[in-house]
C-alpha cells in the first residue's frame, strides 16, 4: 500500500538526531569562518579600525565556542558512529594492529 500524500515520513529519532549532528559538523567550519572574519567589518568611534582589545576578546570567545561546539558534536556522534561501524562489520574498538586486546 503506497504511502498517502498527507502522511508524514517517519524517521527514527536516533537516526534523525545523528544526521542533524552530522550536518552540524559539516556547517561548523563555515560558521567559524564567517564568525572569525566578522571583525573585519567592524568600525567603531569613527576610526578605520576596531579596538584591538575588543577584537581580541571576540576572536578568543569565538575560538572557544567553536572548540566547545566541536567537542559536543564529537561526543554526541562518537557512540552512534562506533555502533554503526560495529553493525557494518568493522573490527571492534581496541583490536587494531599493534594493540593488545
Amino acid at each position: 500500500m503506497p504511502r498517502g500524500a498527507g502522511q508524514p515520513l517517519f524517521l527514527a529519532r536516533r537516526s534523525y538526531r545523528r544526521r542533524r549532528m552530522m550536518d552540524g559538523g559539516r556547517v561548523l567550519p563555515l560558521l567559524g569562518a564567517v564568525l572569525l572574519l566578522l571583525p573585519g567589518l567592524w568600525h567603531s568611534d569613527g576610526s578605520d579600525w576596531p579596538g584591538t582589545g575588543a577584537g581580541g576578546i571576540y576572536l578568543f570567545l569565538v575560538w572557544c565556542g567553536l572548540i566547545l561546539a566541536a567537542f559536543g558534536l564529537a561526543r554526541g556522534l562518537g557512540p552512534a558512529l562506533e555502533a554503526e561501524e560495529e553493525a557494518v562489520g568493522g573490527p571492534p574498538p581496541g583490536t587494531g594492529p599493534g594493540e593488545d586486546g
